[in-house]
């Protein structure tokens, strides 16, 4: 993902997306292992899970995932805007795409936090009373989720070195791959959470 003057040469661009690509990859294999894994276990426990699911905030996960689906949007217009020579269009959706995710995981925060004043978490008292298919469960609904918002951080992260390379004029109309790359793996973190919120949410 290089983001310096060479960036407008069709070798180095061509490059730079196939590696983007390459570890976008990777993280689709991190993401399909748990969710092949949950599917094992929900075939071995679907009482277990069915009843797990529905202790789960239904609009909280919807309100998240309308939350990333519009964060995209703004993502896929900054990209557009640069395209177009407008900086400050740029820079304002990708603010808005940041805050979005600051909410979404504020969301999340709030949501754990309910579970886990419940009692309802790993190896708590309530847990090694429950059925093993809901200790896995939301063992998995812990791990996937935590990760996945760990992949929103880094998200965000990126975004805003994307902001601050636009302000230096380190990514133009003419030099923007990395703005792109950055847009891609927000994406996939936003698609992964389209398969995630089903899975937990609206099972049945």
């Amino acid at each position: 993902m290089s983001i310096n003057h060479t960036d407008n040469k069709p070798s180095d661009a061509i490059g730079s997306r196939t590696g983007m690509w390459l570890f976008l990859y990777t993280e689709i294999m991190l993401f399909g292992g748990l969710f092949v894994l949950y599917a094992a276990y929900y075939r071995m426990y679907t009482a277990d899970f069915t009843g797990a699911g529905k202790e789960l905030d239904l609009i909280m996960g919807a309100v998240n995932t309308v939350i990333l689906l519009v964060s995209s949007f703004a993502v896929a217009a900054s990209i557009t805007a640069i395209q177009q020579k407008s900086k400050k269009i740029a820079l304002a959706f990708l603010g808005f795409a940041i805050f979005l995710g600051f909410v979404f995981l504020v969301n999340k925060y709030f949501e754990w936090g309910h579970k886990i004043d419940l009692g309802i978490f790993p190896n708590s008292p309530v847990m090694a009373d429950s059925p093993h298919g809901r200790v896995l469960f939301f063992s998995l609904y812990y791990t996937i989720t935590g990760l996945h918002g760990i992949h929103i951080i880094i998200g965000m992260t990126l975004l805003t070195v994307v902001m601050a390379f636009i302000m230096a004029d380190k990514i133009t109309a003419q030099k923007y791959v990395f703005l792109e790359n950055a847009g891609l793996y927000w994406h996939l973190v936003d698609l992964i959470w389209i398969f995630i919120f089903p899975l937990f949410y609206l099972i049945y």
